[in-house]
């Protein structure tokens, strides 16, 4: 099969040919169809945590059909079309687990860090790792949603906020563009943040009903003046930006991140205590939060906006998202 790897941390992306990998026993293998291309690729790219073993496939949005079934596994067949997300499988005995956390699982696998992810014809994963893919959703379009997806999807749906709250969006990019579109679909008065005026009409389409340029006022006065946001979603990793939305919070309000900045966020904490607000983070989810976020996907019509590369032309793709030139997301196809 043909396959992108990363020979050693820092080091560039090589196409190879390797052997087709076989499932142990408790694993499916994946004829890929579609790869996202994630910024947390980094990680794997550069070495960025400790004992990843090289050379290593990267890819963590995989979609495609099941090829071949280990021998202890009876809920997936041949044929049935799956996603691999984040979460490459859990322990099931650490404390956590017992507890049903799967997401906390202190032992818990990350595909193409842990195992060799989607930049591939072909891959393995473990069966507590599959998401279960709707046939209305095209493969290119499902596999950004088993991380940017999942990531927004999951995080407003377990906050706090209620149909006519007024929620905000910072960030109009791979995050935020799939952010605006749940928040419009769960029924949120929909506020997107971003800065200037160039994302202003697409988030306008995606389902902002109102647009702030955090270059020409303040974010915070802004929602301040809609009545304090009940949910900020930080999608854009800037503390700066972060740190600015405190203020615009309401009564009870969090913001919310997803968007993980590289330095510390400051906050105020007497406006946290004057509102009850809080700034909080979430974690994306399980293989089954991944299918709730498909299948929600697949029944109110939210798709990605995506571009989509070659897997030989892994590099480009990878380089042209780091630099933010690509609109939104993109995808990988073998």
């Amino acid at each position: 099969m043909r396959a992108v790897q990363v020979p050693d941390a820092g080091g560039d992306f090589e196409v190879v040919e390797r052997g087709i990998p076989e499932p142990d026993a408790d694993e499916v293998r994946i004829a890929v169809d579609a790869c996202g291309v994630c910024h947390s690729d980094e990680i794997t790219k550069d070495g960025l945590r400790p004992g990843i073993e090289y050379p290593r496939i990267p890819g963590h949005e995989v979609v495609g059909r099941i090829d071949a079934v280990g021998d202890d596994v009876t809920e997936w067949r041949e044929g049935d079309r799956v996603g691999v997300g984040w979460h490459g499988g859990h322990c099931f005995t650490c404390e956590a687990c017992r507890r049903g956390d799967f997401i906390n699982c202190e032992n818990a696998d990350v595909t193409g860090l842990d195992f060799d992810g989607g930049y591939a014809e072909y891959t393995t994963a473990p069966r507590e790792a599959l998401a279960a893919v709707p046939d209305a959703l095209d493969a290119t379009d499902a596999a950004p949603l088993l991380c940017a997806g999942i990531t927004t999807y999951n995080a407003l749906r377990n906050s706090d906020a209620r149909p006519g709250d007024l929620v905000a969006v910072q960030g109009v990019g791979g995050l935020g563009h799939l952010g605006i579109q749940y928040a419009r679909e769960a029924g949120y008065e929909v506020v997107a943040l971003s800065r200037g005026t160039a994302k202003e009409e697409k988030a306008l389409d995606l389902g902002a009903d109102h647009y702030v340029d955090t270059e020409s006022e303040d974010p915070a006065a802004a929602l301040q003046e809609l009545g304090g946001a009940r949910v900020v979603l930080a999608t854009a990793p800037s503390a700066d930006a972060i740190e600015s939305v405190v203020g615009g919070l309401g009564i009870d309000g969090e913001v919310l991140t997803v968007g993980i900045p590289p330095e510390p966020v400051g906050v105020n904490t007497g406006l946290l205590v004057g509102t009850r607000g809080s700034v909080s983070g979430w974690a994306s989810g399980t293989a089954r939060d991944s299918q709730d976020t498909l299948e929600f996907s697949a029944l109110r019509d939210v798709t990605p906006e995506i571009e989509t590369f070659d897997l030989a032309d892994a590099g480009d793709a990878y380089e042209r998202m780091l630099e933010s030139e690509v609109r939104f997301r993109a995808v990988l196809t073998p």
